[in-house]
């Protein structure tokens, strides 16, 4: 991920250093979101009168939510727009929080930046709104990601619950069979590229998100967060189980030299020289526009086990929508977040390629039978659904992820350039993680 701006940083220390000493948001009141301060009945007579709500975000099924919106509410105008993706809303979101104007009233906020937002107090706790009795509603990955204690952040839009792609045709060519465990599959890389040198299991030249996913999948929790305290440990037994096989076969050149999402990279899983991924369950909508003539040789498996018979999962992207403490219309803001990311708007959005984050749809008939002509007829979400259910809970993200991610490449990417091992670029993305937070005013240890 590109580092953010000058701007975005100086927004977040501020804003961040200005809520050090402030408690966590939470209600204490049972009745909150049962007819209280700003319980249904207000989000009702906010609905009857009406108003215009802004919504910044780039997921584009919610064109689809806000128009089935503003027919069921018409008094309501719902108002979308791309203010960037990923790091570039982020900036201008800080900087019109740091303004104290010109913010939206709902935000898409991506899973591992959400923090950012929570620790500076600059996001609504939607708890008193009755969001609490969700808790249940959505898989555990993204409500652990939106919720902390009694508070709720936000609202889950989608989840990535992480599954194993693989090219059959170049499996079955080679006679590999699909591996279930990491084990196995570093064998499968050496036989395949053995067979045929222009072959390579996967691509990978250092990714902040896939690296920090495999690490939760395989039982490692470097980031735990208690308010403004912050820890940053890369020295647990998860960690060391992933660096121990991806040195292998890093040392092994059995990784393709490829970044994801260029031409290269279509073009490898197009023609098989990239033959898996492993990645989260949103993919097959990129597989089938972007590698449209692969279709028919890919199919879906459960994710490779660290321990053999384990069912282990990780959530690899994934969003949400918040309220901004700056919305001007907060009980409509909620009442949209609600509808989009339950109910009907949540049917919608599957409808139009979303990856759910509600049990309900993950659970109903209709998703689970759904055949993908992609994968050769096979009902992949059936692998999803079950890959949501064994996502660890207890995963956190460090209130200043953005940063860190940012500076991935220049830590544990020399990895992939240099005689640098893993957990030498570990030790260095740790240490200067570390630095970052306490210049901050957090309390970092290691």
């Amino acid at each position: 991920m590109r580092a953010p701006s000058r701007r975005l940083l100086g927004a977040l220390v501020v804003l961040a250093t200005l809520s050090l000493t402030a408690t966590a948001c939470g209600s204490d009141d049972p009745d909150a979101g049962s007819g209280g301060a700003t319980g249904p009945k207000d989000i009702a007579a906010a609905l009857d009168k009406g108003g215009k709500v802004t919504v910044w975000a780039w997921e584009p099924t919610l064109k689809k939510v806000a128009a089935d919106f503003e027919k069921k509410y018409p008094q309501v105008d719902v108002e979308l727009v791309n203010a960037g993706t990923g790091d570039k809303q982020y900036t201008a979101l800080q900087n019109a929080i740091a303004a104290g104007s010109g913010a939206p009233d709902i935000a898409q906020i991506e899973y591992y930046a959400l923090g950012q937002f929570s620790i500076a107090k600059s996001v609504e706790d939607l708890s008193p709104y009755g969001a609490q009795e969700y808790s249940t509603t959505f898989t555990p990955g993204p409500w652990n990601a939106v919720s902390e204690d009694k508070a709720v952040h936000a609202l889950p839009m989608d989840s990535g619950p992480m599954a194993f792609f693989y090219n059959k045709k170049v499996f079955d060519k080679h006679g590999i069979k699909v591996p279930t465990t990491w084990d196995e599959y570093a064998e499968a890389a050496r036989t395949l590229h053995k067979s045929d040198p222009k072959v390579f299991i996967t691509n990978d030249t250092g990714d902040a998100g896939a690296t920090t996913s495999l690490i939760w999948q395989a039982g490692g929790r470097p980031y735990k967060t208690d308010g403004t305290n912050v820890t940053v440990n890369f020295d647990d037994e998860g960690t060391t189980k992933y660096t121990t096989t991806r040195q292998k076969l890093l040392d092994e050149k059995l990784l393709a030299p490829i970044s994801s999402w260029n031409d290269a990279w279509y073009k490898g899983l197009a023609d098989g020289s990239i033959a898996t991924l492993s990645i989260g369950a949103w993919m097959p909508a990129n597989l089938s526009s972007g590698v449209a003539a692969a279709s028919g040789d890919w199919r879906v498996a459960p994710l490779p086990q660290w321990t053999k018979g384990e069912k282990a999962s990780a959530e690899n992207g994934g969003s949400s929508l918040a309220v901004p403490k700056a919305a001007r219309n907060k009980e409509l803001a909620y009442a949209f977040t609600e509808f989009a990311t339950t109910g009907p708007g949540a049917r919608t959005r599957v409808a139009e390629g979303a990856f759910p984050a509600t049990r309900a749809e993950l659970e109903s008939k209709a998703f689970l039978d759904t055949e993908f002509p992609y994968f050769g007829g096979q009902q992949a979400n059936r692998i999803f659904a079950e890959s949501a259910r064994n996502v660890g809970e207890d995963w956190s993200y460090l209130p200043f992820q953005v940063y860190a991610n940012s500076i991935f490449n220049d830590t544990v990417g020399k990895a992939y350039v240099s005689p640098t091992t893993l957990t030498e670029g570990l030790k260095s993305w740790q240490d200067a993680s570390v630095k970052y937070g306490n210049d901050q005013g957090f309390t970092v240890n290691k």
